[in-house]
């Protein structure tokens, strides 16, 4: 549904390369939106690091994200990547914003439409800029995971490129875990479970609490469960290819969890903790199974082989995949346009 004449700027995050080369997971959206806009034949600009990948246009500032330069100081990088954002905003007939909270303080300086996919809160203490802002034009990455009062067009899954994750022909035999090293992600709760379970379990993703890895990872960490560190995708693959499921035990609201849509298109099961947007991303019994405690985790393992492989990835197909997210966001983009000359007529 390409709008011709319609110019877009996509404005990904300048913490990693977009995409990124191992973590990243608002660069992931942001250039999987990118590419599928232009592989439909719209005039995307994407603002991103200089390093960046696109089909699109890339306009950048930052050379090289500031996670992985630590000469680059966070907000200066910022600072001067989003404004020059919204200093081309004229050139454009929506900017599409995956910058959080930040960038809606430029929002009302210039004359193009805005909308923000808000890829998560992070805390209560960023709220007032979202309630100043409240007005704007919003989208949910789940239903799940909304706030009270904004402006809400759509929720809009996150998708996936799954030629990056082939159907794996067959389980392996261990039990892995993919994502931040980090409470809220609960690794203790996935060692837990591989312990009571007897399982193998291999851990990767990047330390993102130091303290937390050094307490409650790291004294476990043996034979059967291993740290490998932080992977790409050729990594995860060799993960998945290992997999007899995937581990996602959540202590907190889940947003989206993009592994969990990325193990089931490579038709790996997830058991994940029932909370926030991981009922809306495995369907309980057929791609995984929803659990609340690491108990429920254990006996869930049992009934692994009522998951058929290739349902997991088909509903990754029909729901997370970058055309049906495109899909949606062309239906939202339009909205914006109508609404917008309404205000003008």
């Amino acid at each position: 549904m390409t709008i011709p004449g319609k110019r877009i700027a996509v404005l990904s995050p300048v913490a990693w390369r977009t995409p990124p080369r191992q973590y990243g997971a608002w660069e992931t959206v942001a250039g999987n939106i990118t590419e599928g806009l232009a592989a439909r034949g719209w005039d995307v600009t994407l603002f991103a690091t200089r390093d960046s990948v696109t089909r699109a246009r890339l306009h950048a500032v930052v050379n090289r994200g500031y996670e992985e330069d630590r000469d680059v100081d966070p907000k200066v990088a910022e600072t001067l990547h989003i404004s020059e954002a919204f200093e081309h905003a004229a050139e454009f007939d929506l900017i599409h914003s995956h910058y959080d909270f930040m960038a809606l303080a430029y929002s009302r300086l210039v004359k193009t439409p805005v909308l923000t996919t808000i890829h998560g809160f992070s805390s209560p203490r960023i709220m007032p800029v979202y309630e100043k802002y409240r007005d704007g034009y919003f989208v949910s990455i789940s239903d799940s995971d909304r706030a009270p009062g904004l402006n809400y067009l759509a929720t809009v899954y996150n998708g996936i490129d799954l030629s990056l994750y082939p159907l794996q022909q067959s389980n392996g035999g261990s039990l892995i875990f993919l994502g931040r090293i980090h409470p809220d992600k609960g690794v203790h709760l996935a060692i837990e479970t591989a312990q009571l379970s007897g399982l193998p379990l291999i851990i990767a993703g990047i330390i993102q609490d130091r303290n937390y890895f050094q307490q409650q990872v790291e004294p476990h960490l043996n034979q059967s469960i291993q740290y490998i560190g932080p992977v790409d995708v050729a990594g995860k693959n060799a993960l998945f290819s290992q997999a007899r499921a995937l581990l996602h035990l959540n202590t907190i609201p889940e947003r989206f969890g993009l592994v969990l849509a990325e193990a089931n298109a490579a038709g790996v099961p997830v058991i994940a903790m029932d909370l926030g947007s991981c009922r809306e991303v495995i369907e309980d019994g057929q791609t995984g199974f929803l659990v609340n405690s690491v108990h429920d985790a254990v006996r869930s393992l049992q009934r692994l082989a009522e998951i058929d492989c290739t349902t997991c990835r088909l509903r990754v197909q029909q729901r997370f995949s970058i055309e049906t997210m495109v899909t949606a966001y062309e239906r939202v983009y339009q909205t914006i346009f109508d609404l917008e000359a309404a205000k003008r007529s």
